[in-house]
């Protein structure tokens, strides 16, 4: 059992936490509803506290003995803002305390989910779009809104889900944490292989998917380390950040952070080679219209590498996941290329996608296989990269525990 505040912005949407409610009683969690003031014009109090079991109110003088407007944040293992309005999501931004809702989220270290809902021009106004997005480089999980039929005639997105989506997303925050003791290193986005002090050689990588990683093994209660080279995208809240840039400043990085840990997930896309030589200045153009040759030499097999010295080096991760972005081709399918890979690598874990100008590389949703060394049966998973990274952590846990292949 989780114990849960559900903070409810005024919107015509506080109906659809009515419903969500129900849903987290029925799972057996705790909740503590927090209106806003206005919240009354929408859903009496009177209702949240006959479906919660709890008193209600929104006001920071009531209960001032207990101290509220701190104690329900510290006591919450999750705190839900649904719906989150234009106005809260600004003042959370802000940090903004007027309330015993705003003051909670002030006051809590535990996960905070908001969900919004509002109209289009709303969601879409610069000032909100900065809001969610300082909110999100803090860890807080922002929920995209729905698109469809708003208050009066209006459509477009702004929509709050539907409570049952909602329920479905925090899923890995009210399930008990499957990864809870253990050291996970994660490498997460693209190398960059200079050639001059202004060009690189690099990749599509985002780093979507590794961060993703981490967010997954975070909430699974894991303590993650997250080597970053180039994201696109902030890393998630609360794990330890390294910086790398080559693949040669990756390999150092690995090999520095990854004993003691019980995991490593090599997500990074790491360059296969790099330039030769790297010019001291920027390369110029000629009048003779001639191009240079930019002569390669193959980079370190990192992955290969660790598993190998993990041999002679017992403090390296007895547990090593491999990520292979692959494309087809008239030798062999995306799997075939995976399985010769796992074996060649020699890790404990394989996770297989196939990448394109269009697939995977900087895109929002993946499609994965999970092949395990031991045998055991392929597992498959697509949606977005959260999604998929949640069903890579369930199923590190399982492996790690002797049950590789399993899925719920």
């Amino acid at each position: 059992m989780k114990r849960i505040v559900l903070g409810v912005s005024a919107g015509i949407a506080a109906y659809k936490s009515v419903l969500l409610l129900r849903l987290l009683r029925e799972a057996g969690h705790h909740v503590d509803v927090i209106p806003t003031s206005n919240v009354e014009n929408f859903v009496g109090i009177a209702t949240w506290e006959a479906l919660s079991g709890n008193p209600v109110t929104a006001s920071v003088f009531e209960a001032v003995e207990n101290v509220n407007h701190v104690r329900l944040g510290q006591l919450a293992d999750l705190v839900l803002v649904v719906p989150a309005t234009a106005d809260i999501m600004a003042k959370a931004s802000a940090g903004i305390a007027d309330d015993l809702l705003t003051g909670t989220l002030l006051a809590t270290r535990a996960p905070v989910v908001m969900a919004p809902a509002m109209h289009t021009e709303m969601w879409q106004h610069a000032a909100t779009r900065n809001n969610v997005a300082t909110l999100r480089e803090r860890g807080v999980r922002v929920i995209e809104p729905a698109s469809g039929r708003l208050t009066g005639k209006d459509s477009g997105p702004g929509r709050l889900p539907e409570p049952e989506e909602i329920f479905a997303s925090i899923q890995d925050l009210l399930s008990e944490p499957i990864l809870a003791g253990t050291s996970v290193l994660i490498t997460a986005g693209g190398t960059r292989e200079p050639l001059d002090p202004v060009r690189f050689l690099g990749n599509r990588s985002s780093g979507r998917q590794g961060v993703a990683l981490a967010e997954a093994a975070r909430a699974a209660g894991a303590e993650v380390t997250l080597i970053a080279t180039h994201l696109e995208v902030p890393p998630p809240h609360g794990v330890n950040l390294i910086h790398a840039s080559s693949a040669l400043e990756l390999r150092e990085a690995v090999f520095e952070h990854a004993p003691g840990k019980d995991v490593l997930i090599m997500n990074a896309a790491v360059a296969d080679f790099r330039p030769a030589t790297i010019e001291n200045s920027k390369i110029k153009k000629r009048d003779d219209h001639s191009a240079p040759v930019i002569e390669l030499v193959r980079n370190p097999d990192i992955l290969a590498e660790i598993v190998q010295e993990r041999g002679t080096k017992a403090q390296l991760p007895p547990f090593i996941v491999g990520f292979a972005a692959e494309t087809g081709d008239d030798q062999g399918t995306v799997l075939d290329y995976g399985r010769a890979k796992l074996r060649r690598k020699g890790c404990e874990m394989l996770v297989v996608n196939e990448v394109g100008t269009t697939l995977t590389f900087g895109q929002e949703t993946n499609a994965i296989q999970v092949l395990f060394a031991d045998g055991s049966e392929a597992v498959q998973a697509a949606g977005s990269k959260l999604d998929v990274a949640r069903v890579v952590i369930e199923q590190i846990s399982h492996a790690i525990k002797g049950h590789a292949g399993d899925i719920s």
